[in-house]
């Protein structure tokens, strides 16, 4: 596939699998227009690109997804169209679900499901109308199966399955398709700025996510799976095989899961 001047959208892009997609896009020729709440961040990440000129700065709150569309709507206006949206801005969570504040399971709820879909849904009629578009959403392992302490995270994850699984069956005809991205430990600060019961920041990473998988290589794996317009792909260590596990030895995931806490 030739990304050269396509439109690509990017939120989370101040960090992690964001800022390594921005490159990568970057790199093969994309107009790359990055998102998330930090702009002295995006600007950083802008200023390392390769063709800086081709990146555009849109920041944006995925929590306060009711104002999306407003944001989203002169973009339109510039670019004409978006050919990828790569829904990737999001928070985890560290906490027991007796502990946790309603307001944490609310704002994984808001940060990682709705803010996905307000920026969709504000992108999707453009696609319709050019009969043709990509749609990219960082889902999980937690959006394949619960995991303790992260009872929101993981219900927002799933819920991204429900949505945007449904969206791909009703656009295929519109030239639509959608790749769901169900990654295992990448080694980015997402457990650093995990909330906790209180909704304050844990500020420690997990051994699992300092070992994990370089971002840069989770992004070429996306770029692949547009690509070969995969479904899903997922990527990590063994704790990828937690998947199949729970598909096929419910019994014996169940019994496994309960200790990784």
């Amino acid at each position: 596939m030739n990304f050269v001047d396509k439109n690509v959208w990017i939120t989370g892009a101040s960090s992690g699998i964001g800022e390594a997609l921005t490159y990568r896009f970057n790199s093969l020729g994309a107009r790359v227009i990055i998102s998330s709440r930090r702009e002295s961040e995006l600007q950083r990440v802008k200023n390392a690109c390769k063709y800086p000129q081709k990146v555009e700065i849109v920041v944006l709150d995925l929590e306060k997804y009711h104002d999306i569309d407003n944001i989203v709507s002169p973009y339109l206006q510039q670019f004409g169209n978006i050919d990828i949206l790569i829904n990737n801005g999001g928070a985890s969570q560290r906490a027991l679900v007796v502990d946790e504040d309603l307001n944490v399971v609310e704002r994984m709820i808001n940060v990682n499901f709705m803010g996905a879909v307000a920026l969709t849904k504000a992108i999707l009629p453009s696609m319709i109308a050019q009969k043709s578009g990509h749609i990219v959403c960082m889902s999980s392992l937690a959006g394949k199966f619960g995991i303790p302490l992260r009872s929101g995270y993981a219900a927002a994850k799933h819920a991204l399955h429900g949505f945007f699984e449904t969206l791909r069956a009703e656009n295929y005809d519109n030239g639509i398709r959608v790749l769901m991205v169900c990654p295992g430990y990448i080694r980015t600060n997402v457990a650093i700025n995990a909330l906790t019961a209180d909704g304050s920041p844990q500020q420690t990473n997990d051994p699992g996510q300092e070992a994990g998988l370089d971002p840069d290589v989770l992004a070429q794996k996306i770029i692949k799976g547009i690509e070969k317009e995969k479904l899903e792909i997922t990527a990590g260590g063994g704790e990828t095989n937690g998947i199949w596990v729970s598909r096929f030895f419910p019994r014996l995931f169940a019994k496994i899961i309960r200790n990784k806490k």
